[in-house]
């Protein structure tokens, strides 16, 4: 390839990106390090601002640096596409990176993703399960299904349901400790709750049509819906959680539902989040149409 055009800087400055260091993306790309490293040098020349900082243990990008990996990475997925869409005649395929959380995306998204996949076998699915928020537009991720009111940004969203919120607790921890029969009785309780900063520190309720918070503490929180429905079924304490984490143990009689009369009836909106307009990827924008078509909670 010829690394003296703009879209072979981009692939060098991706790639050392990638690789963590100049040396390890020379071999990737079969290059000598001093061919990256003058690469990168004449890159920096050319928009007339460094893009990264060397020094002897690590690689550190400048925030231009992080802006131009950004818009290089897309560019190239965008070309990669272009050309595999030429050569196979409009046949969607290509690597399709997908963020979702933990407990709905092994309920919900995984079943999805298999449907999906066996309707578009040319298109590889990259799902990645967690409940931390991935950068899209910095390139980790192309569609990432996010929980609640979001942030004005760039991106596109489109909304695919919503969930109401539980607050629950196994039998054995009613049996020890008792069972809350108003709001306030939650301040003698130990409350699990979320330590991601987003998470609403207080639990809604409404009393007589007038809706109030409850500062409520306990001595464990995660990240993670489905690990703290974990830790209420196994009775560490209350938690207020998503109806679709814990309607299993609903079911069963593994959790019990507490203080319905004063539940707010608060619902969290679900979204699809990606980059959009009209260079968006075919695989991308099959792939929220099907979540459109398809996803139910």
């Amino acid at each position: 390839m010829d690394f003296n055009g703009r879209s072979g800087e981009m692939l060098v400055f991706a790639s050392v990106a990638q690789e963590g260091s100049l040396s390890a993306a020379a071999r990737a790309l079969g290059l000598t390090p001093s061919a990256v490293s003058r690469i990168i040098a004449r890159t920096e020349l050319r928009l007339g601002t460094r893009l990264l900082l060397r020094t002897t243990r690590a690689i550190i990008f400048t925030a231009e640096g992080e802006a131009f990996l950004r818009g290089a990475r897309r560019i190239l997925a965008d070309m990669n596409e272009m050309e595999e869409a030429i050569a196979d005649q409009g046949v969607p395929r290509g690597r399709l990176r997908v963020s979702a959380a933990l407990g709905h995306g092994r309920q919900t998204i995984v079943p999805l993703v298999a449907a999906f996949s066996a309707q578009y076998p040319n298109i590889v699915v990259d799902l990645n399960l967690g409940d931390e928020v991935v950068d899209i537009l910095g390139g980790q991720a192309d569609v990432a299904i996010r929980f609640g009111h979001l942030p004005d940004s760039p991106l596109t969203a489109r909304r695919l349901g919503d969930t109401g919120e539980v607050v629950v607790a196994s039998p054995e921890y009613l049996q020890r400790h008792g069972t809350p029969q108003e709001p306030e009785d939650l301040l003698r309780h130990n409350c699990l709750g979320f330590n991601f900063r987003r998470a609403e520190p207080n639990l809604p309720f409404i009393r007589d049509g007038k809706e109030f918070s409850l500062k409520v503490s306990g001595n464990i929180e995660c990240s993670s819906g489905e690990a703290l429905a974990q830790l209420a079924r196994v009775g560490a304490g209350i938690a207020r959680i998503g109806e679709f984490t814990v309607n299993e143990d609903l079911q069963r009689g593994d959790l019990i539902p507490l203080l319905q009369a004063w539940n707010p009836g608060d619902r969290e909106p679900i979204h699809a989040v990606f980059v959009g307009g009209s260079a968006m990827p075919a695989r991308v924008r099959l792939f929220v149409d099907f979540l459109l078509e398809h996803h139910r909670i």
